[in-house]
């Protein structure tokens, strides 16, 4: 499969939760030089160090983050805010782990940027087993694959996101009301099932995934953005007021439920994808350090307090989106109706990676009249694909968790240690940092096995744990 497309002027790799196309493609190379000391290069129009950042920050907040309430809930109120710590500090570090193997490769190669999948294709030539030499090429091809997963699986995320708090605004529209501070029961009115919901956007979203040109999605990406702001703004208001008694909340939960914590966890988590290119498109990259580790702390600090205060306050009727739990007051429903909005319009930012490594391998395969036949074509059997799938798995938690479990653990967890060790092993490591990246990438594996596997079971054969209809709303 060729991917030369992803390394093009018309392409910057957004493979990650949400970040934005909104300033052009690079046009030059500056201050790169393969003498001396190696500097990451700049560009004359690269973003600066505070664009940088909100790009980081916003390409990592998306449904992940509002499903994390549920996770520290299959954790515990203790265990779980240490677990979102522990595994903060791990994906950080792999990403760390990514900046400076590439970096090793544009030095030694004296190229002046490398992807994700040519650093782990380098990586394995560099590697003292033969056989893999021999098959570096399939570490990039398996490195799409995983991209190719976890975006579509987004986009899945997406489906079912949109589905649920749709459903839940229609139902509860006779019985929304000005007052949201009185949490009684709403009675609903039934309506259509989820799926059907699905159904009715699967239209509206391939029609919008018919926009091809990054720039001309910048402006969805602005709307995005603003509604999501908007939308967490208000739910932190609501979650911080007359949190009840923690005192009967489980510090530790049930061990048959932590995989679950682990897949949403390492779900929200998986931005590993756009740290090489946001560091590219720099003024400055040398500052990228500090931006990375410094826009993760607050990522971090954000993912904790939501998931912690919002497990405090609904308790065990958590349900796998926050905005579920939300009051059916006009207010918060309009937060529903934000967030939704926003997350509509980044479905098409999430399918632009996938569409970029799978449509020109079947587009070069056809005369030229046809190509935009089979272009828009492959585009509505994927749309058609995810929303399938979503509705097999209408469940956004298990959704989620399964992403999280299957392929954003290998992009965030398994493959940056295993790099390490492939890269640096013929000039010498130190045994420390073997055994370290051995029990981050085993640390990967055993909650990829693991956390696919408690999925699955729970999607065949459904735990007795009631699920909660909006408890917290306005009475009627």
């Amino acid at each position: 499969m060729s991917t030369q497309r992803l390394r093009n002027e018309d392409y910057r790799d957004y493979s990650s939760t949400d970040v934005s196309p909104e300033e052009s493609p690079s046009e030059g190379l500056n201050n790169f030089s393969s003498s001396g000391s190696y500097q990451r290069f700049g560009e004359s129009n690269g973003t600066t160090w505070f664009q940088t950042l909100i790009h980081l920050l916003k390409s990592n907040i998306g449904t992940g983050l509002l499903g994390l309430p549920l996770a520290v809930r299959n954790a515990g109120i203790l265990m779980g805010p240490l677990s979102l710590l522990v595994i903060g500090l791990v994906a950080v570090h792999c990403m760390g782990i990514l900046v400076k193997c590439a970096h090793h490769f544009c030095h030694r190669l004296n190229k002046p940027f490398v992807d994700y999948g040519d650093t782990v294709m380098y990586g394995l030539e560099a590697s003292p087993i033969s056989w893999l030499r021999n098959n570096a090429r399939w570490g990039r091809h398996t490195v799409d694959f995983f991209l190719i997963v976890t975006q579509l699986g987004f986009c899945c995320v997406y489906f079912v996101f949109l589905a649920d708090n749709f459903k839940q605004v229609i139902e509860a529209a006779n019985g929304t009301t000005t007052n949201c501070h009185n949490n009684e029961t709403v009675i609903l009115m039934p309506t259509m099932d989820s799926r059907l919901y699905m159904l009715a956007f699967l239209p509206f979203l391939v029609l919008l995934v018919f926009v091809r040109n990054l720039r001309a999605l910048s402006i969805f990406s602005l709307l995005a953005n603003i509604t999501m702001v908007v939308s967490l703004v208000m739910i932190y208001q609501f979650i911080v007021q007359d949190i009840p008694d923690p005192s009967l909340l489980p510090l530790v939960a049930s061990w048959q439920t932590y995989p679950l914590f682990f897949g949403t966890a390492v779900f929200a988590f998986e931005g590993i994808g756009m740290v090489l290119p946001l560091e590219n498109k720099m003024k400055d990259p040398r500052k990228f350090s500090f931006i990375l580790y410094g826009g993760m702390a607050i990522i971090t600090v954000l993912y904790i307090s939501l998931g912690s205060l919002g497990y405090l306050q609904f308790g065990a009727k958590i349900q796998g989106s926050i905005t579920l739990n939300l009051p059916n007051c006009w207010l918060y429903q309009s937060v529903k109706l934000l967030y939704s909005i926003g997350i509509f319009f980044t479905y098409a930012l999430q399918f632009y990676v996938p569409a970029e490594i799978i449509i020109p391998f079947f587009v070069a395969r056809v005369p030229e009249h046809w190509k935009l036949v089979v272009d828009l074509s492959m585009r509505t059997m994927l749309v058609c694909l995810t929303c399938v799938l979503a509705i097999l798995i209408p469940r956004l938690d298990l959704v989620i968790s399964l992403v999280g479990s299957v392929s954003s653990s290998a992009l965030a967890l398994i493959i940056p240690p295993l790099l390490e060790i492939a890269t640096y092993h013929s000039e010498g490591m130190s045994p420390v940092t073997i055994v370290k990246d051995a029990l981050i990438s085993l640390l990967g594996f055993v909650g990829f096995v693991v956390g696919t596997y408690v999925t699955l079971y729970e999607l065949i054969q459904p735990s007795s744990t009631p699920v909660f209809v909006n408890s917290t709303s306005a009475f009627v």
